[in-house]
């Protein structure tokens, strides 16, 4: 029930994913959905494929000949009223029962009402007293209309549901956007939209594509301004593919598509591989301030950061070995943050410890070598 509420709120059908087609006549839409099913029944990756549809629920259409009333003197509404009272029923008083009061309907026996023949034989008095069949003054005829008509602001559609499973959930409706687009023509007025995970996944990919480059400018800012230089803000910010390099290799190895939670799992190990990065740096900045040349600094620093670094990593990385590997109620959503943030501590925090000093000993080595060479020419000239 609460997956079913879930699926609506986000589709408006119960369903993972939808395709809506909107327009104003139920018949072309219910067509049009039809052709798009069978397209996509053929899409790899495509499953629990329906047709929401509207049309089915059999109507009877009594429509009125005026011309046969106005021969007869009788006015359309008392014709109208007929059919009320003997097919629907007519409240002709009250009844009270216990404290509450109900109305008391009358209408024909069901034998009297029961086809459209016996509809046509109910009788329409006259003014002048005489009795006419209903079928002398209207159309009785039979058909099929809507027993639900979907709407979205105040716009019919007919949704065709759908999931994706063992594939790519943007590269599933990619290859499903394309074969529609090229197979199934769309009278005017007439639109396709897509709902659920996949204009979920949309959203949060535009949302990322901004947020992302602005909260990585703040922080290059932030850093920059505690270590007093942008070079080793940069350096900082250099950790942020080492920990991308990981979670990929980690979704790449294990199968499994990108998806919000992937990219919730990213943020979270770019987090982790700042933090680290910027105490490494800020720890080498110590040792220049002691006096430790270039290299000496370096190597203890790895030497004394290695142990904490690599304790704290790889206790987050085994903590989430279990989330990773899970197969229960809600792992599919478990499953792709453990995984890239797994394989990217891994990752950030052999490269933190090898490449970082590399990168960071090519950075500043001119800057380290004039002062050697200022400090040993100070040495002998004294």
């Amino acid at each position: 029930m609460i997956q079913d509420n879930v699926e609506e709120a986000m589709t408006g059908v119960k369903g993972e994913n939808s395709v809506k087609v909107f327009g104003p006549d139920l018949s072309i839409l219910e067509d049009k959905a039809n052709q798009i099913k069978a397209i996509m029944d053929d899409v790899v990756g495509v499953k629990d494929l329906g047709v929401l549809r509207s049309l089915g629920q059999p109507n009877l259409l009594i429509e009125v000949d005026r011309s046969a009333t106005a021969r007869y003197g009788i006015e359309v509404d008392d014709v109208n009223a007929v059919v009320q009272a003997a097919v629907g029923g007519q409240s002709v008083t009250q009844v009270f029962e216990g404290e509450k009061w109900f109305d008391l309907v009358v209408r024909f026996l069901p034998e009297f009402r029961k086809s459209a023949e016996r509809i046509g034989d109910i009788q329409v008095i006259t003014p002048g007293k005489s009795r006419i069949p209903l079928k002398q003054l209207a159309t009785i005829k039979e058909s099929v209309g809507p027993f639900m008509i979907y709407r979205e602001n105040n716009q019919r559609y007919v949704p065709v549901k759908f999931s994706v499973r063992g594939r790519d959930l943007e590269r599933t409706v990619k290859e499903a956007e394309r074969r529609i687009s090229q197979q199934v023509e769309l009278p005017k007025g007439y639109r396709l939209e897509w709902h659920g995970e996949y204009s979920q996944l949309q959203a949060e990919k535009h949302r990322l594509a901004t947020i992302v480059p602005l909260s990585l400018f703040v922080i290059l800012l932030i850093v920059s301004y505690a270590l007093q230089s942008l070079r080793d803000g940069l350096l900082v910010l250099a950790a942020v593919p080492f920990a991308l390099v990981g979670g990929i290799i980690a979704l790449f190895v294990t199968g499994t598509h990108f998806s919000i939670s992937a990219a919730v799992g990213f943020l979270s190990v770019f987090g982790v591989a700042i933090q680290g990065a910027l105490v490494d740096i800020s720890r080498l900045h110590e040792y220049f301030e002691k006096g430790f040349d270039l290299k000496t600094a370096i190597m203890k620093n790895a030497e004394v950061r290695m142990r904490p670094v690599m304790m704290t990593t790889l206790s987050a990385a085994i903590g989430l070995i279990p989330a990773s590997v899970a197969t229960g109620i809600g792992a599919q959503s478990q499953q792709p943050l453990a995984r890239v943030v797994v394989g990217g501590m891994l990752s950030s925090v052999t490269l933190i410890l090898i490449v970082l000093p590399v990168l960071y000993q090519w950075a500043h080595r001119r800057e380290h070598q004039s002062t050697t060479d200022r400090t040993a020419h100070g040495t002998v000239e004294s």
